[in-house]
């Protein structure tokens, strides 16, 4: 995102553009899906395949 902030204008204005974007921004929390995903594959073992494909 880009905030344009113009040359007349006061430390007020700016400030509450800066704080309109720190608003915007949220940090999300994965933590609630670790150990969640079930496989029956090898991860090794299928990394070593996708790097064999460009071989």
């Amino acid at each position: 995102m880009t905030t344009i902030l113009k040359k007349g204008m006061t430390k007020l204005e700016m400030n509450k553009e800066i704080q309109q974007i720190t608003k915007r921004k949220k940090v999300k929390s994965i933590e609630h899906l670790a150990g969640k995903l079930q496989a029956d594959i090898d991860p090794l073992e299928v990394q070593k395949r996708l790097r064999n494909e460009w071989e």
